[in-house]
């Protein structure tokens, strides 16, 4: 039973810190093999098992790339193509309550950008499209010229029916940082923190971020178990893996995105959450 793990071009061999997985799955005897999404010459409808892993090129070809996944049999995808239309764009952030979510307003118009402006006083501005941070923007004043130039145009994704978001800018993204829970099976099995560089609100090592792994919190596990029951709930399935990501707002821990197509095990920093997902593939080839 051979095991497809979807990856890109950039990363032929697979996500940072793949040798862990690769190690983890060679001692189940799964036999595996990493794959381009996009390349022709994969059969995919061969593999007993797909699991999308690092396709992170997914969210600027982003019709593409679920057109791709609703070719595969859905009953040998990890997760689900109908997982990944409603996690793609960021406007889910809106149908979670009642999760503690980021307060997230919809904006295609000037006027709506103004008035989350308003609302929150300082906003942060992002495609709803979009992954590690890019194409975000800071503002404070509705005037502001780049709000203008966001709505001609987005160097990653075209401007069609208003494809952004508006939130308030959490500060203790710059001091507590932001963290990422794991869940396998329904399980909480790591929890790695996140912090910026300098000034920077995005955590993403593109822009300087680190990562450490940390004991998990109890108090933040509850929040990302609260989201995985309403996912649950909402798909009508227990999915198959889940990162759920947290800032401190109000006092109190809030889900800033819920990462569901194809988020990094951070296996760099933390190979031990291979051993998990390897489990996760070998139960699910029974």
């Amino acid at each position: 039973m051979t095991v497809l793990l979807a990856t890109f071009v950039d990363m032929p061999d697979g996500e940072p810190g793949f040798e862990a997985l690769d190690t983890a799955l060679t001692a189940r005897d799964i036999d595996f093999e990493w794959a381009q999404w996009d390349d022709s010459s994969v059969d995919w409808a061969a593999a007993s098992l797909v699991a999308i892993r690092a396709t992170w090129d997914y969210s600027v070809r982003a019709e593409e790339f679920l057109a791709w996944t609703r070719t595969l049999d859905q009953s040998r995808l990890l997760n689900g193509a109908d997982v990944f239309q409603w996690n793609h764009d960021k406007a889910y952030l809106t149908e979670l309550d009642p999760v503690p979510t980021v307060p997230t307003r919809l904006a295609a118009s000037h006027a709506e950008f103004a008035a989350a402006i308003t609302e929150f006083g300082t906003a942060v501005i992002k495609p709803r499209v979009s992954a590690g941070g890019a194409g975000l923007i800071i503002v404070t004043d509705p005037l502001d010229s780049r709000l203008g130039q966001t709505l001609r145009s987005h160097p990653s994704f075209p401007p069609v029916g208003g494809p952004w978001i508006a939130q308030p800018l959490v500060e203790s993204v710059r001091t507590r940082g932001e963290v990422s829970v794991f869940l396998v099976d329904g399980c909480v099995i790591s929890q790695v923190d996140k912090l910026p560089a300098g000034d920077e609100v995005r955590v993403h090592e593109w822009f300087g971020g680190s990562s450490q792994p940390v004991p998990v919190d109890p108090a933040i596990a509850a929040v990302a178990l609260t989201a995985n029951a309403w996912l649950t709930q909402r798909f009508g399935r227990e999915l198959d893996y889940v990162r759920v990501d947290l800032l401190q707002y109000a006092d109190e821990w809030v889900v800033s995105e819920l990462e569901l197509i194809e988020p990094g095990l951070y296996l760099d920093v933390l190979p031990a959450n291979a051993e998990p997902f390897a489990d996760l593939v070998a139960a699910r080839l029974t």
